[in-house]
């Protein structure tokens, strides 16, 4: 994962294994990072608080992007906004969203390779 210059980062420990791109969520109860999941059953989970910049193991330092231009390295649609995945850590458009997922918008498309960072937990579940 590359960040663009400006973009805004934070860091943590991973409390389950974190690959990079994965979009991350900091859980309140034990300040640890996990990737995030739009159909997780525990509500926190299914936000996020970035994408993860570097892979690592329980316990490890992530640092994570939390807005701003990131080259994922991935086929992106240009001016479509992209979502937290069912599939625990994963990204996907907005039709790949099925019933009962809620709908974390990461950011859109600016290219076929950047996405524009501007993460809404919105709490709303499709």
């Amino acid at each position: 994962m590359v960040k663009s210059t400006g973009a805004q980062v934070a860091q943590g420990f991973a409390g389950a294994a974190v690959t990079a791109g994965q979009p991350v969520i900091k859980v309140a109860a034990d300040g640890l990072l996990y990737p995030s999941d739009s159909d997780h059953a525990t509500v926190e989970r299914r936000n996020a608080s970035g994408i993860a910049l570097n892979s690592a193991g329980i316990g490890q330092p992530v640092v994570y992007e939390t807005s701003g231009d990131i080259n994922l390295g991935a086929t992106l649609t240009p001016g479509a906004p992209y979502f937290v995945s069912s599939a625990a850590g994963a990204i996907c458009p907005a039709a790949d969203l099925s019933a009962g997922e809620a709908a974390t918008i990461l950011g859109v498309a600016r290219s076929a390779s950047i996405l524009s960072m501007n993460i809404f937990n919105s709490g709303c579940v499709t």
